[in-house]
């Protein structure tokens, strides 16, 4: 199946009585008839639901189709994105262990990779995710490499294949938040990736409407029992082994579920997926374009031919670049007021919306964040980050042509 067909038919089961999208099970717990039943569904002989937090049917369905789209051999979806990067990270580190990530990530995920220090887990930071920079700091505490594959807001992008390939020479496994490509643009696990995390409130969400995360393993990574001590037992579950240890463990205990509704609203919006990417990432391109011409403004979108990751843009994405762009206005008063003068993009800290949304990331998502790490994200204080919608492009240019005038003019 191409893309867009398989967004409607991949992963898609039996929904019963004729139904074309999976009901919602808005339950707490579901009942069995006997005890003897109930029993073998709580000890994983056999198949079933018991309890909406370690598994609901409208969940299973999600989970499926997002497997199928990324060619994953499972999934497990969480109440958040950031939910979903703690749980995928959890599930394979402990006190001691190291982790190699990115400087340009999530404001959020910075402050996690913070609180993981009180656990004994230390991060590495490098200026970008590449096959040189990690190799130079990988040794045996480091137990995983972990990359946004377009950085947000930085807009760095990471040649999956180099990375991973020194990644497997250690036998370290590659966890990629794929939340600002969506497998519209790449498919990580074709190029090396073992682990994807999405924040699915964003782009497969697409409608700003529900709050969720979804982690998907390739299957193709072998856990080294005298490395990740924690998969002796899971073993025996053979390519499962990840999947098996996160529902079974961290996933479950911490309640980090995915509620039905949410799932279910998900379902709705992955089946546009396709059909809106292709229209975001065509506006953020000829706004990127335009906002080329206005004089103050530097622009930072990787599919502008002078960016250096347009290479990989071309190799790696397909020809895209994503919905996400930065602009520099030459101060904050000035970001502000070009901020305060559009008209149809929502002043809103969130990205994927249909609705274009901009935001001034160092007054809000990395508040907390210090000037070097802000810089090293790729956050000044003139930075204004803008998520394009499929708005129409003709009035897109001219909303931000007006507050780029207004904005020199105040």
């Amino acid at each position: 199946m191409n893309f867009n067909t398989s967004l409607l038919h991949g992963g898609v089961g039996e929904y019963g009585h004729g139904s074309t999208q999976t009901p919602i099970y808005q339950v707490s717990a579901f009942s069995h008839e006997s005890s003897e039943k109930l029993e073998k569904v709580f000890s994983n002989q056999a198949a079933g639901f018991a309890y909406s937090r370690i598994g609901n049917p409208t969940v299973d369905a999600f989970e499926k189709r997002i497997a199928a789209i990324e060619g994953g051999i499972g999934a497990v979806a969480c109440s958040s994105g950031m939910a979903a990067v703690t749980m995928s990270l959890l599930n394979l580190l402990s006190a001691g262990d190291e982790v190699i990530a990115g400087s340009g990530l999530f404001g959020g995920t910075i402050d996690l990779f913070g609180d993981l220090t009180q656990l004994g887990i230390t991060t590495r930071f490098v200026d970008n995710v590449t096959a040189d920079s990690i190799r130079a700091l990988i040794n045996e505490h480091t137990k995983a490499v972990f990359a946004e594959l377009i950085g947000n807001p930085k807009l760095d992008i990471v040649d999956i294949e180099k990375v991973s390939e020194v990644c497997h020479q250690h036998g370290i496994p590659l966890i990629i938040d794929s939340t600002t490509a969506t497998p519209y643009l790449v498919h990580p696990f074709e190029h090396g990736a073992d682990i994807v995390v999405h924040s699915a409130s964003k782009y497969i969400n697409g409608g700003g409407n529900s709050i969720s995360g979804i982690i998907i393993d390739s299957g193709n990574f072998r856990w080294n029992t005298a490395k990740y001590s924690g998969f002796a037992e899971y073993k025996k579950f053979g390519k499962f082994a990840y999947l098996a240890k996160l529902r079974g463990g961290i996933w479950r205990n911490t309640g980090a579920c995915l509620s039905p509704f949410n799932a279910y609203m998900n379902c709705v919006g992955l089946e546009t997926l396709g059909l809106r990417m292709e229209r975001i990432c065509d506006n953020a391109l000829k706004l990127a374009e335009f906002l080329q011409t206005q004089e103050g403004i530097t622009v930072n979108y990787p599919a502008l031919e002078d960016n250096p990751y347009f290479p990989l843009v071309r190799t790696q994405l397909h020809g895209k670049g994503g919905a996400i762009l930065t602009i520099r206005a030459g101060s904050k008063e000035k970001a502000f007021r070009l901020i305060n003068n559009l008209k149809y993009a929502l002043i809103a800290t969130n990205i994927g919306d249909v609705r274009t949304l901009v935001i001034h990331p160092a007054s809000t998502i990395y508040l907390h964040s210090d000037e070097k790490q802000r810089e090293s994200a790729g956050v000044y204080e003139d930075t204004i980050r803008v998520s394009v919608g499929i708005e129409d492009i003709e009035d897109l240019i001219e909303d931000f042509g007006n507050a780029v005038r207004l904005s020199k003019e105040q």
